[in-house]
């Protein structure tokens, strides 16, 4: 059985983790997950990605048994978490999450790389792991202060309490909360949106957000390249034509 299976709707890959009863974040599901992440990547047909879980979890963190069973080859598997959250967060092009049901842990941090956030009434939002003697592990202590602010976060992570999404929503976690009936279309609208704007521009956004250092000067850098494209010349006529325009990533 697949851990992983991609529905296109249109220009939208949603990419469904299915690993019962949980959703639990095992190796097999990861490595499942970033390949399939390559390839809506690879394939320009895919202008956007929705990450949303199969029956009650968005996912429940890492596969405590397994990863118990690691031994020194722990440390690879945080590596490989790691680097796939980072592909998420610097995918270049739009991802939502679609949160169904609770992510904890390895769950929540998965979401937090996401670039919009879609969650149900059932969602439910937490790092636990400090009352299991561990700390996040894929990017939990880095991501939520930037999110949430240090003062939130700080609370989350030292206490390891779980919100339900009101509280999610209120403190910036999660920037929408929909009725579960509606989760899935609500998330493939939105990404349907990104993935009907520019991709250059969408692309150039993400990378000055994932990476601060790069400042006012990259910022400089990239509108100066982005105005010479064919998408900003289409984006200008199409304002001043008073037409939809219609991007291509060039």
């Amino acid at each position: 059985m697949a851990l992983i299976t991609t529905e296109m709707r249109d220009r939208v890959a949603v990419l469904r983790m299915n690993h019962p009863p949980v959703n639990s974040l095992s190796l097999p599901l990861l490595q499942e997950l970033d390949a399939a992440l390559t390839q809506a990547v690879e394939d320009d047909g895919v202008r956007a990605l929705v990450i949303t879980g199969e029956g009650m979890f968005f996912a429940a963190g890492a596969d405590i048994p397994s990863f118990l069973q690691m031994g020194a080859g722990v440390k690879d598997f945080l590596a490989f978490g790691v680097q796939l959250y980072n592909r998420i967060e610097q995918c270049p092009k739009p991802v939502v999450s679609a949160v169904n049901g609770p992510a904890f842990g390895g769950g929540n941090e998965m979401i937090m790389a996401t670039d919009i956030r879609v969650a149900s009434e059932a969602a439910r939002f937490g790092q636990p792991e400090v009352n299991l003697g561990i700390i996040p592990g894929w990017g939990g202590t880095v991501r939520m202060p930037k999110l949430i602010g240090r003062s939130a976060a700080a609370r989350l992570l030292l206490t390891g309490e779980a919100i339900d999404a009101q509280e999610a929503l209120r403190i910036g976690l999660i920037h929408h909360l929909v009725s579960a009936h509606l989760l899935l279309d609500y998330a493939v609208n939105q990404a349907d949106r990104l993935a009907n704007l520019p991709p250059l521009a969408l692309k150039a956004i993400k990378n000055l957000l994932a990476d601060p250092e790069l400042g006012q000067a990259g910022e400089t850098e990239a509108m100066a390249s982005l105005i010479m494209s064919a998408d900003a010349a289409e984006g200008i006529t199409a304002f001043l034509q008073k037409r939809r325009p219609a991007f291509r990533g060039q």
